[in-house]
């Protein structure tokens, strides 16, 4: 029997690699509105982290989010995605 692949995604703040399905994505819509992407198919330009808040916070203080989603994020953004990631925790 063929064992299945798992596909592993790095968290953008810590670095560390994980299991797709362990992971939350972030994403950048075309029309440039920041979101988190629970269901992972939203389109647009994708970036995963951690699901807890100490990862998000640590992704701000290093702009690692900004640099690999190409945008500026505002703190109004931060702290909606803080709190879906409280829902979700």
């Amino acid at each position: 029997m063929a064992v299945k692949k798992v596909p592993m995604r790095s968290c953008c703040a810590c670095k560390e690699k994980k299991a797709k399905r362990e992971l939350v994505r972030v994403v950048r819509s075309p029309e440039g509105e920041v979101s988190l992407d629970i269901t992972g198919r939203k389109s647009g330009r994708g970036v995963y982290i951690c699901n807890s808040t100490a990862c998000l916070a640590k992704a701000k203080k290093s702009r690692a989010l900004s640099r690999a989603l190409e945008c500026e994020i505002p703190d109004e953004v931060f702290a909606h995605l803080e709190e879906e990631l409280l829902k979700n925790e």
